[in-house]
């Protein structure tokens, strides 16, 4: 559930890991240090920097897909429908490609399930050509330079701004609304969910102030403590909650551009300042995380100080904040962090 990140959120163990309501006009976030563009508005030809140099899109696309995790939200929550997506491959709980909050949205839109792009290994570059799109999103991903290059003789592509899968939210938003020519509406998009953010933190004040580390925990192998650094949105949404981040995920963030990274299980005391831990798992893998010798020793974890998100469910894939998901699960996920926190002290 680590290792190389998937173009899923997160994965099985083998791999690793809106605006409904707001039919075309949109609602939501703030970008900051993301790629640039050459275009104030949403005038064309418009030039948006990236990891892999920068993208000219010489007029508004018509046929817009995407690839990798929650792009296609972008377009969604902005009433542009995709021509082809990334199949779900994380929380899909009734196997049907789509998460909740996409199907819903595509149902709001009265729109049919675009062309779904089978990603579990790699990209499908032929699906994904035989869509013909005018432009290819990808803002939040992990492409490969090869990869890039391959997506950018289907059409022009957007890439990462900087560190693969260390997009923020609002940069995802701010650089794909742009190449569609609809930034100012992703603006305001962000703006939205800002403010959704704001409005349920403030319902939930006993989470100001507490650390919070996300982790993960091999149940094989419980000799080391993995846990996703400030370069992950996960983190960082803790920190947008009013959370503070925990010194071992601070200094580990510092030393590396790594998303996630993994100490000695010898080493709990590192987490020693930790109040909140968010973890996949369930109540049996709590118990048996409190039943070792050395991570049991962990404050969080010996107090059951724990927000568990159940594997492969929609609310698991949702604690990686999309401009879809994070309507739909903001309470829920609010809510459980809160069940944490109160056993704290």
């Amino acid at each position: 559930m680590r290792a190389s990140r998937p173009m899923s959120l997160v994965a099985s163990a083998a791999l690793l890991v809106a605006l409904a309501g707001c039919a075309g006009s949109a609602g939501s976030a703030g970008a900051e240090g993301s790629g640039s563009s050459s275009a104030a508005g949403d005038a064309f030809p418009v030039t948006i920097e990236h990891a892999y140099g920068e993208t000219t899109i010489e007029s508004k696309p018509e046929r817009v897909a995407t690839v990798a995790w929650a792009n296609q939200e972008v377009p969604l929550a902005l009433g542009v429908v995709p021509v082809g997506m990334a199949k779900a491959n994380y929380g899909d709980e009734d196997e049907d490609g789509l998460l909740p909050w996409t199907k819903e949205r595509l149902d709001e839109l009265g729109a049919k399930t675009p062309v779904l792009f089978d990603e579990t290994d790699s990209i499908d570059f032929e699906a994904v050509a035989d869509t013909k799109p005018d432009v290819i999103l990808a803002a939040y991903s992990g492409l490969s330079k090869t990869d890039y290059e391959t997506l950018s003789k289907i059409a022009p592509t957007i890439a990462f701004p900087k560190v693969a899968w260390g997009t923020t939210l609002e940069q995802m938003i701010e650089m794909n609304s742009t190449a569609m020519g609809l930034k100012a509406k992703g603006d305001a998009l962000v703006a939205s969910l800002d403010d959704q953010v704001a409005k349920g933190v403030a319902d939930h004040p006993d989470l100001a102030g507490k650390t919070a580390m996300f982790a993960y925990f091999d149940p094989s192998d419980l000799s080391s403590v993995g846990f996703y650094t400030t370069h992950d949105t996960r983190p960082l949404f803790l920190e947008q909650l009013g959370m503070k981040t925990p010194k071992v995920v601070s200094d580990a963030s510092a030393k590396s551009d790594e998303f996630y990274t993994t100490v000695s299980a010898e080493d709990a005391d590192s987490f020693d300042d930790v109040d909140v831990i968010v973890t996949y798992g369930d109540a049996a893998s709590l118990k048996t995380l409190q039943a070792d010798p050395l991570i049991g020793k962990i404050p969080a974890i010996r107090d059951g100080s724990v927000a568990l998100l159940t594997p492969d469910t929609a609310l698991a894939a949702g604690a990686n904040p999309s401009p879809l998901s994070l309507p739909w699960g903001l309470g829920k996920y609010l809510d459980l962090l809160d069940g944490a926190a109160s056993t704290v002290g």
